[in-house]
């Protein structure tokens, strides 16, 4: 057998499962482990594989990185009074920006690892098995002994309007730069990194190092005002950062009181080195940079059920976007975006149920609500 049958068979065999390892390719083959380690370093070399663990090219994930929570809505079934107990009635499920980023794109029909940190208890196993039950890779997530994992508390009025939200996240700030370091080959196998600004400020940099690097398109999602301060100062590295208007003003540190001062902060923001911005605004739909203008898109309307969950199907369906059009037009993105998030605001659901590969071949596409 020729050396290059040898590695035809070898990327075969790889090509089956991804995963082998390099003794079980060495026993199936009849090869050396040293022989399979060169046969695996010309592939790479050749870009016929992306690195460990053999990511083909026609199989790169969309890596999330940052929360993944137990989310609680209590939902008053009145006007809500403050200082005194409200009637309500109380609903759980399984949340996170990147945890329901991930889910989103996993139900679009997307290859998709989730990054996150959980606690030793049975809120952290139910999530893995949930993310495990919808394709999502979990493998890398950091698993903390004691400590809780996450949760956020949120409470709606009889309306479905956020009055408030509580949110326990403190074990993500156990996500440092030597976490981030540990799966550097994953992450540079990537079709695109999400991650979620719930992450330490140093790992946040430490990703837009590594995307510079390896020229891994990377997205940056905010998640409060106050983790503003989370984003590092350069923002090379970030193909896109998408942020509500609050969150702008917490990252140029005035108030926008207007769209001309919307507008500036924007392009000042660009300036500090990240490729395009995406404003949202909520009813008013969202500002997005397009080459040097930025392009202001409106909403659809819907009768909101829920709001928990629209911001995070936004950033998926753009995402999605992004890495099915190759970092193509970001316009259509948004109005992908907009589409899934009205979608997402109809239902009582997170993520919507409906979702499924061909929801977005246009971003027009509905969904069944069953």
């Amino acid at each position: 057998m020729t050396e290059s049958s040898k590695k035809q068979q070898l990327y075969e065999a790889i090509r089956a499962n991804p995963f082998i390892s390099q003794q079980e390719l060495a026993n199936q083959l009849g090869l050396s482990r040293s022989a399979v380690a060169g046969y695996i370093a010309g592939l790479i070399r050749e870009r016929r594989l992306l690195g460990r663990a053999y990511v083909l090219p026609d199989r790169r994930p969309v890596v999330c990185v940052g929360a993944a929570n137990l989310d609680r809505k209590l939902r008053s079934t009145d006007a809500i009074a403050l200082r005194t107990s409200n009637p309500a009635s109380q609903s759980e499920s399984f949340g996170g920006v990147a945890r329901n980023i991930a889910e989103n794109l996993a139900r679009l029909g997307m290859t998709v690892a989730l990054l996150t940190a959980i606690g030793a208890d049975s809120s952290g196993a139910a999530l893995l098995d949930h993310a495990e039950s919808l394709g999502i890779d979990v493998r890398g997530a950091l698993r903390l002994d004691g400590c809780c994992s996450g949760t956020y508390t949120a409470v709606l009025d009889r309306d479905g309007e956020m009055v408030v939200a509580l949110a326990d996240m403190a074990l993500y700030d156990r996500m440092e730069p030597a976490y981030i370091d540990a799966r550097q080959a994953q992450l540079a196998g990537a079709a695109l990194v999400v991650a979620d600004l719930n992450l330490p400020r140093d790992t946040v940099a430490a990703l837009a190092h590594q995307a510079r690097r390896n020229a891994t398109p990377l997205v940056l999602v905010a998640v409060s005002e106050p983790k503003m301060a989370r984003l590092p100062a350069d923002l090379s590295g970030v193909r896109l950062l998408i942020l509500n208007a609050g969150e702008l003003a917490a990252r140029v540190q005035r108030p926008l009181s207007d769209d001309d001062a919307l507008l500036a902060a924007m392009r000042e923001v660009r300036a500090q080195g990240a490729q395009d911005l995406i404003v949202t605004r909520g009813a008013r739909g969202v500002l997005v940079t397009a080459g040097d203008g930025i392009v202001d898109l409106p909403a659809p309307p819907v009768d909101v059920v829920d709001v928990t969950g629209a911001g995070d199907a936004f950033a998926a369906a753009v995402c999605w976007s992004l890495v099915q059009d190759d970092g193509g037009d970001l316009v259509l993105a948004c109005r992908r975006g907009l589409h899934l998030s009205a979608l997402t605001l109809g239902v009582p659901e997170t993520v919507h149920p409906g979702l499924g590969p061909d929801s977005l071949a246009t971003e027009h596409t509905p969904l069944s609500q069953d």
